[in-house]
């Protein structure tokens, strides 16, 4: 600390109107939205401040991370400031303003943090002309939960000033610990620059066995892997755990330097977006793939030849084979959570292992409260995100090392283990079709005019026939969740429809994509006969998407001919 006290100003502003998280305590608009418009970045990280019960915020610790991209160095710099001028006693920060979403998570659980603010859009692309997001994290190292997010929102509202340090500049690139003293301030302002890996990885260490996972990757017959950060968060933490720590070749990593534009593509590790993995997958080189997403809470896992397993698969699987891993030796497996519109392949583990799943609606803040009550140990959605009680995120790293751990322990091919899971539970065929960028007005006709059909009592029992098929209905819901632990109820959280042979369609409107509108489409059907377990996903499901589409007019009514993405 040199010189005179960095004066706090109070700056004056207007509200807007579209600051309602979508979700988590996150918000998602287009980076030129956050950079151009005035206060609109400060706006909301103010409401998000202000949030927190002033007793709990001044002088407490915060953790603050990015995936890296475009506008995130800006935006740090933005909350370092604000924080500084609310009584935030302490900010953790990764050097060069990089910290994982998992990362963030672990940090605040083990500092008990007061929560941590991550500037991170997931997997929507990078850029001056991409996406740029504020999440919320809370004590817990979870999600907002929707409370929070409300107060957030209501905040956002009615704000009519925001608090600042203008003049108060930090080094992101320097480790170690930076005071400042500030007007009207008893003690100094910490920052903390910390490496954004070495706490994370300190926790995967008690969770894993390295010796065996390093035995895999480096002994005779090593496995050959190869891993896409995709230019995301990801690249320090696959270079430093998998390359550095478990032995794998520094070649296995790709994509690794974190970019502010992701190299130009969507940070998505899905088929559509991952080409780069899966053009080497199918080489036949390499036995295990794997890619990240932005902030590295998703993940794609693929096998020899591009031999591709589905997010829904990897939770059952990793689910039945938690024995593989000493902290689930240790800990016991108390209950598991999947998304409703996650297939429910996992249903079929849970009952074979005698324990309950929790269905609960799209969005990781629901599973926190299942894990802080000692009810879940496992938990996934069908949007590639999977993790355990471990943190209170989804974690793409953790469940790459879960699936390294369960290569060594069965001495298997990925391709032969997920075919053993099939022969043995049965195989769900599953795909789930995103109509992005739609006007929410029509979203909202759409998803009306559709649930009065599908809960008008006279549509249970229908039957479609399509082609030789013939599908009777034999249940339909608006689906809503009670929270077993406080009791919350969620509705309108998806339409479902339920045929009589299992097979299930669900409509939901997605809040996650920003100012436009996303009506997802999912469809599962389950096959026992292990004759029937080499078909195309979609050639299988042709005839429940036909139905989908007669019933909902979804082309019709929006003017698109199919979905933007297929996953």
């Amino acid at each position: 600390m040199e010189g005179s006290p960095i004066p706090v100003l109070t700056v004056p502003t207007v509200p807007y109107e579209d600051q309602r998280p979508a979700g988590g305590g996150g918000l998602r608009r287009p980076t030129g939205l956050f950079e151009g418009q005035r206060n609109y970045l400060p706006n909301f990280i103010q409401s998000v401040l202000s949030s927190i019960d002033l007793r709990d915020r001044q002088g407490c610790t915060m953790v603050v991370g990015s995936d890296g991209r475009y506008f995130s160095r800006t935006a740090t710099e933005i909350v370092v400031q604000m924080a500084a001028a609310n009584g935030i006693g302490r900010l953790i920060i990764g050097q060069n303003g990089i910290l994982s979403t998992p990362a963030v998570s672990c940090i605040i659980r083990k500092i008990k943090a007061a929560g941590g603010i991550i500037l991170t859009a997931s997997h929507c692309p990078g850029g001056p002309g991409g996406e740029f997001g504020v999440k919320f994290n809370v004590a817990n190292g979870g999600p907002a939960p929707d409370v929070v997010s409300d107060k957030i929102y209501q905040i956002s509202k009615t704000i009519e000033e925001y608090a600042i340090c203008p003049d108060l500049r930090i080094d992101l690139s320097r480790l170690g610990r930076q005071e400042f003293d500030l007007e009207n301030k008893f003690k100094p302002f910490r920052v903390e620059i910390v490496d954004p890996v070495d706490i994370y990885l300190n926790l995967l260490r008690t969770i894993f066995d390295f010796n065996a996972i390093k035995s895999l990757l480096t002994g005779p017959g090593q496995l050959k892997i190869r891993v896409d950060a995709m230019h995301g968060v990801m690249g320090p933490y696959v270079r430093k755990v998998l390359c550095d720590e478990l032995g794998a070749p520094a070649n296995s990593a790709i994509n690794c330097v974190p970019l502010e534009d992701f190299g130009g593509q969507p940070p998505d590790p899905n088929l559509t977006y991952a080409t780069t993995l899966l053009e080497a997958m199918k080489g036949g080189e390499y036995g295990f793939g794997a890619a990240f997403d932005a902030d590295g809470d998703r993940y794609m896992i693929l096998g020899r030849n591009g031999f591709f397993v589905s997010p829904s698969d990897s939770l059952a699987i990793i689910a039945a084979n938690l024995s593989c891993i000493p902290y689930f030796r240790q800990m016991g497996v108390r209950g598991f959570g999947r998304s409703m519109p996650t297939s429910m392949a996992l249903d079929r583990v849970a009952k074979s292992m005698k324990v309950p799943v929790y269905e609960t609606p799209a969005g990781w803040r629901f599973f926190s409260n299942l894990m802080d009550s000692g009810r879940c140990s496992l938990c996934g959605e069908e949007s590639f995100g999977t993790g355990s009680d471990h943190l209170r995120e989804k974690d793409g790293l953790w469940a790459v090392l879960v699936w390294l751990s369960i290569l060594a322990a069965r001495k298997q091919s990925v391709e032969e283990i997920v075919r053993d899971h099939w022969a043995r539970f049965g195989r769900h065929y599953y795909c789930r079709f995103d109509y992005e960028g739609l006007e929410p007005k029509t979203t909202y006709y759409i998803m009306r005019d559709l649930e009065a059909l599908v809960t008008d009592k006279s549509f249970v029992g229908q039957q479609f026939a399509v082609g030789n098929h013939v599908y009777s209905v034999a249940k339909t819901d608006c689906f809503e969740y009670v929270d077993p632990v406080d009791g919350t109820v969620t509705k309108k959280q998806g339409l479902r429809i339920i045929f009589s042979d299992a097979s299930r369609l669900i409509f939901r409107l997605s809040s996650s994509s920003g100012m436009r509108a996303t009506i997802r489409l999912y469809a599962e059907s389950y096959e026992r006969d292990p004759s029937g377990h080499d078909q195309e996903p979609q050639a299988v499901l042709s005839p429940l998407i036909a139905i989908a589409l007669k019933i909902s007019q979804i082309h019709e009514r929006t003017g698109r001919r199919g979905p933007t993405v297929i996953t």
